[in-house]
């Protein structure tokens, strides 16, 4: 539970950098600004036709009695509804990042700067830089198209499938969030895609703390708009705080010698 916590921490201190940038976050809140409102009309229309959707995933009920049918179908129009959910948070992220590469690393950069011991810039031309995002981005999206179907399942449980699902993607939902907006710190290192999980999942209670409570906030109305920019500087916060972690672990086991 400390460590949870120690994570919702580091996306407090990168709510700090509003303080400290303002003018830098603004400009990292661009990106999530241009896509939310695509993403947010999306799930407009999808609302708006959830109804039309539910009864044609349960054409099987049509010929059910009332409450069966109908509780059949809201259950479908939930199920869909936690999908869409967990799919467009995870793939906006992914889409944000990838358009948004050279803003958010230079919030990235403000942050490790404060922090202080920076990790040396990269000469990396800026297209190999797209390009390298986009790819990491699409592995995470098919994760997350993955963790959306599973809880699409739940949702169709009775009663409780909404909450099962809901908790699911958010905790699911949660960890590869923060794999995703770790990127930036992790391949300034050198580390990839492989690697970055493995030292995130020793650290997967402060990891799951950051994430989880991002993945919320990025669920309110246009609360990604202000929370992503945030959320980059407190995934430097986190990655250093990881590595950390890993370090020590690593060189506790190589003390212990081979069991």
């Amino acid at each position: 539970m400390r460590d949870l916590l120690r994570g919702v921490g580091d996306l407090g201190r990168g709510f700090r950098l509003w303080g400290s940038s303002p003018r830098l976050m603004l400009l990292g809140a661009v990106p999530a600004l241009v896509v939310g409102a695509v993403w947010l009309g999306l799930l407009v229309a999808l609302l708006t036709s959830l109804d039309g959707v539910a009864a044609s995933l349960t054409a099987f009920a049509d010929d059910w009695d009332e409450p069966f049918r109908g509780t059949v179908r809201l259950a479908a129009g939930v199920a869909v509804l936690v999908l869409a959910v967990v799919v467009g948070a995870l793939s906006f992220t992914a889409v944000v990042l990838t358009v948004g590469d050279p803003f958010y690393e230079r919030i990235s950069r403000a942050a490790e700067e404060r922090l202080g011991n920076a990790p040396e810039e990269r000469d990396e031309p800026l297209v190999r830089g797209v390009l390298r995002a986009a790819r990491d981005g699409l592995v995470l999206l098919l994760a997350s198209v993955v963790i959306g179907l599973v809880s699409f399942l739940l949702g169709l449980i009775p009663l409780v499938g909404a909450i099962i699902g809901g908790v699911f993607g958010a905790v699911a939902g949660g960890w590869f969030l923060a794999v995703e907006l770790t990127g930036t710190p992790f391949d300034a290192r050198g580390f990839r895609l492989r690697e970055r999980r493995r030292v995130l999942a020793r650290s997967r209670p402060r990891v799951l703390g950051f994430g989880i409570v991002t993945w919320v906030l990025f669920l309110v109305p246009f609360g990604a708009v202000v929370v992503m920019p945030a959320a980059v500087a407190g995934a430097a916060v986190l990655s250093r705080a990881a590595l950390a972690a890993d370090r020590h672990a690593t060189g506790s086991e190589r003390a212990a010698g081979p069991s």
